[in-house]
């Protein structure tokens, strides 16, 4: 069976975009909830940041900037060596709502990967549900 190619979540949040923004896209906010720190080199495309893990460390190659209404960027697929140029496509889509911010998170890339590959698709389905989680907390707790 083959890898399916997306991972879609949307999250509405009590808090207004720009705030929301901040989170997605500045290392503190980075370092606040998606990770245990972060360096941003540059928020625009063709930028990057770096997101740590404890001794784990991630690229994040910044695509879209539109604040504070879209955010993209690409990185490294789970399991692949790091030499690998095959990347999953992360987008952030931000609207308005009457009461903050609807949050769509989509994840593109999948379908590219061999089928011994899957558990990367099914580490990324569960991560965004942990880390997404991570981020409600993050902006509540900063409210």
């Amino acid at each position: 069976m083959p890898v399916p190619d997306r991972i879609e979540r949307v999250l509405d949040l009590h808090h207004p975009p720009e705030k929301v923004w901040a989170a997605l896209t500045t290392a503190e906010g980075l370092g606040g909830w998606f990770g245990s720190g972060a360096e941003v080199d540059g928020l625009h495309p063709g930028g990057r940041a770096r997101v740590r893990w404890g001794e784990e460390e991630q690229t994040l190659w910044i695509q879209v900037v539109e604040p504070p209404r879209r955010f993209a960027y690409t990185w490294a697929i789970e399991g692949l060596p790091p030499s690998d140029p095959r990347r999953t496509r992360v987008e952030f889509t931000l609207e308005p709502t009457p009461t903050g911010t609807r949050l769509t998170v989509v994840e593109t890339g999948f379908a590219q990967l061999p089928d011994e590959s899957a558990g990367a698709y099914e580490s990324n389905v569960q991560g965004w549900r942990t880390e997404l989680a991570e981020l409600a907390e993050y902006l509540d707790a900063a409210a």
